[in-house]
C-alpha cells in the first residue's frame, strides 16, 4: 500500500482553524503568541499547496469560502483525532490513565457504580474518576462530544460498537394513598389521564425521546434527575414509571405502591457498554470496563 505524505503539516491547519475561530489573523497570531506574517504564511502555504482559495475579502474582513469552510470541518476533525492520538499514547506510555470520564445512564443503579468503583480504586488509588449522570440522548452526546471515554447508555450511538450490559425493571407505581389506588380496580391509560405524571428529562436535549417514554395525560412535571422525581412520587404529587432497583426499600417499606394498570405496568430498559475509543483505550478504561461487566454478569 502506498501512503502519501502530506503537503500541510498539522501545525499549519491549526493555524487556519485559529483565524476562523479568533475572528482574524491579529486575533488568531495574539492567541498562537506568534507573529501575524506567520499566521499569514501559514494560511498562504495551505491555499498555494492545495490550490484552493480559503478566505475572500468582504468589505473589510476575510470570510470563509465555500471551500474555506469545508477545509475547516475537515481541519477541525483531523486536529481533533491528532489530539486524542496523542492523549491516548500519553496514557499508555505513563501506565494507567490519571482521569477516566465515564457517562452513566441514571437508570444505573448506584449501589452496583459505587461497587464497581470502589473495586476499581483499590487497584488504581491515584486514577481519578469524572462520572457524568445523564439521561438518554445525553449519554450519547458525551460520547459523540468526546467527553466521555466510556458510557452505561440507554442505546449505541451510530458509529459506535457497545456490548449489552444489564437489562433494568421499571414499575409504574404511586404513594398508596394516591387516588389511582383508591378506585380499587385495575387501571387504563384513560385513568392516568387526569392525573400528573412525572417524567425526567432528557439531558441530551432530544424531546422526541422524552416523549416516547411518556403517556398522554393532562398535568406533567420534567425534572432534571431520578432521585427528584422519586420524592416527588413518595410525596404523593404524581405517578411515574420507576426502575425497581432505586425503589425496592420505598416498595418493602409500602412508601410506594405498583399501579394495577391492566397492561404497561412492568417494563424493561436496556443498558449497553460502550467505549470512545476501543483500539486506543488506556489500560485503566480497558480494566473499568471488565469490572462493570463482571458485576453485571453476576
Amino acid at each position: 500500500m502506498t501512503i502519501t505524505t502530506p503537503h500541510i503539516s498539522l501545525e499549519h491547519w491549526r493555524t487556519l482553524l485559529a483565524v476562523v475561530d479568533a475572528g482574524g489573523y491579529a486575533q488568531a497570531a495574539a492567541a498562537l503568541h506568534k507573529s501575524q506574517s506567520a499566521v499569514t504564511y501559514a494560511v498562504q502555504k495551505i491555499e498555494t499547496q492545495l490550490g484552493v482559495k480559503a478566505f475572500e475579502i468582504q468589505g473589510r474582513k476575510a470570510v470563509l469560502t465555500d471551500t474555506g469552510q469545508m477545509l475547516y470541518r475537515r481541519a477541525t476533525a483531523l486536529v481533533g483525532e491528532a489530539g486524542e492520538l496523542e492523549r491516548a499514547a500519553r496514557s499508555l506510555s505513563a501506565g494507567w490513565e490519571a482521569e477516566i470520564r465515564l457517562a452513566t445512564e441514571i437508570v444505573y443503579p448506584p449501589r452496583r457504580l459505587l461497587t464497581c468503583l470502589a473495586r476499581f480504586r483499590s487497584e488504581s488509588p491515584r486514577t481519578r474518576i469524572e462520572v457524568i449522570e445523564s439521561v438518554l440522548d445525553g449519554t450519547a452526546q458525551a460520547l459523540q462530544k468526546r467527553q466521555a471515554d466510556l458510557a452505561i447508555a440507554p442505546r449505541v450511538p451510530p458509529g459506535f460498537h457497545g456490548d449489552p450490559l444489564l437489562r433494568m425493571r421499571t414499575l409504574a407505581v404511586a404513594h398508596p394513598d394516591h387516588p389511582l389506588h383508591r378506585l380499587g380496580r385495575a387501571l387504563t391509560p384513560r385513568d392516568l389521564r387526569a392525573h400528573l405524571h412525572l417524567v425526567v428529562r432528557d439531558s441530551g436535549g432530544n424531546r422526541g425521546l422524552r416523549d416516547y417514554l411518556t403517556v398522554e395525560v393532562e398535568q406533567r412535571w420534567t425534572v432534571g434527575h431520578l432521585s427528584t422525581s422519586i420524592e416527588a412520587v413518595r410525596q404523593g404529587h404524581g405517578f411515574a414509571w420507576l426502575p425497581v432497583e432505586h425503589i425496592r426499600d420505598e416498595l418493602a417499606r409500602g412508601t410506594l405502591k405498583a399501579l394495577p394498570l391492566r397492561e404497561g405496568a412492568e417494563g424493561t430498559a436496556a443498558l449497553y457498554l460502550v467505549l470512545a475509543e476501543p483500539d486506543l483505550a488506556g489500560p485503566g478504561v480497558r480494566r473499568l470496563a471488565q469490572i462493570l461487566r463482571e458485576d453485571a454478569s453476576s
